[in-house]
């Protein structure tokens, strides 16, 4: 039987994946595993690439930008393998990681599912990484970064305790191991989620079937880029920390997991920033000596996000189950 089923899902990056089966193929030795390929409609020779190169993969096409869960969950569906890893198009092995964490779950049947640490091209951890849900909880509310809110908004919002250290609560999608029985308890990911929010979502369910592993000793390289790069944020400011498509899947996230009271206390948070942020700027502006419609970009870029969101409002506050695509 074959030990993993990897499922990678494509749009428009046959280069990334061929570069990361490379690495799969070269560093994976301990285990047997195979490769599913979902492809979201790229419409350019993807298959043809990678096919050429790695004729053995199993390639499924969408038909359609069905995002990750959607495009993730056919994989699932078609995988042989004793695990399923989800792996992103933009990672690359660095050692015979798939052995190890094959390793954990062959030794350790109380954990649901496991990934290693996460790094950059050039070795270092990436810091973005959340390993906890009160992470992005806090990010969600924007307010002005002092000592004193800080130490609030952790007393609102305070860190879990696990049992070892390498619990986690929160998987990132780019690299995640679990078994087909958990799928099978708690369900495969949320197919409500076009992209952004899913692995959260999903790693709440997972975490009922048992423990999730972050290890601190296993390491893949994300590089961050690839099929995701139009729905991630290029220019971050304190106000503008996502792009739309991830505000949505966040707060969508927030309300299937907290309910409708924690979704709405935010939105009226950010419903109340409007005027502030607006009337700010135009002070300092002033007090400048520049007209008050000056470099007010920032401001309104974030009401513009704010209408797309509230696009979303009714279907979200009703846990609606749709497609939320931006």
């Amino acid at each position: 039987m074959i030990d993993v089923s990897v499922v990678i899902v494509n749009y428009k990056t046959p280069g990334l994946i061929c570069d990361c089966l490379r690495t799969l193929h070269e560093f994976t030795k301990g285990v047997t595993f195979e490769v599913l390929v979902i492809d979201n409609d790229s419409g350019d020779d993807s298959e043809a690439q990678i096919l050429r190169a790695f004729p053995d993969v199993r390639w499924m096409q969408m038909g359609y930008n069905a995002g990750f869960s959607r495009a993730s969950n056919r994989g699932i569906e078609n995988a042989r393998g004793r695990y399923v890893i989800l792996l992103n198009s933009d990672t690359l092995l660095v050692s015979d990681v798939l052995t190890q964490l094959v390793g954990v779950m062959d030794a350790r049947p109380e954990v649901a599912a496991v990934t290693p640490s996460q790094i950059t091209r050039e070795g270092k951890v990436h810091g973005s990484i959340y390993t906890a849900f009160v992470h992005l909880r806090r990010h969600l509310f924007i307010f002005p970064h002092t000592p004193f809110t800080l130490k609030i908004m952790h007393r609102l919002l305070p860190e879990p305790v696990f049992q070892e250290p390498d619990q986690v609560e929160w998987m990132s999608g780019a690299c995640l191991m679990t078994r087909p029985e958990v799928i099978a308890k708690v369900g495969a990911l949320d197919e409500s989620f076009f992209m952004y929010g899913e692995d959260q979502e999903w790693s709440y369910r997972l975490g009922k079937a048992g423990r999730l592993l972050m290890l601190r000793d296993a390491f893949i390289v994300h590089l961050e880029y690839g099929s995701q790069a139009d729905y991630q944020q290029p220019d971050l400011s304190h106000i503008n920390r996502f792009r739309t498509q991830m505000h949505v899947s966040n707060l969508l996230w927030l309300r299937k997991q907290y309910g409708v009271g924690a979704y709405l206390v935010v939105i009226f948070h950010y419903l109340t920033l409007v005027p502030i942020i607006f009337g700010w700027k135009m002070l300092v502006n002033l007090r400048q000596g520049k007209s008050p419609f000056y470099e007010l970009d920032n401001q309104r870029a974030f009401a513009q996000q704010l209408g797309v969101v509230l696009r979303f409002f009714w279907p979200t506050v009703f846990n609606k189950k749709m497609f939320y695509k931006v």
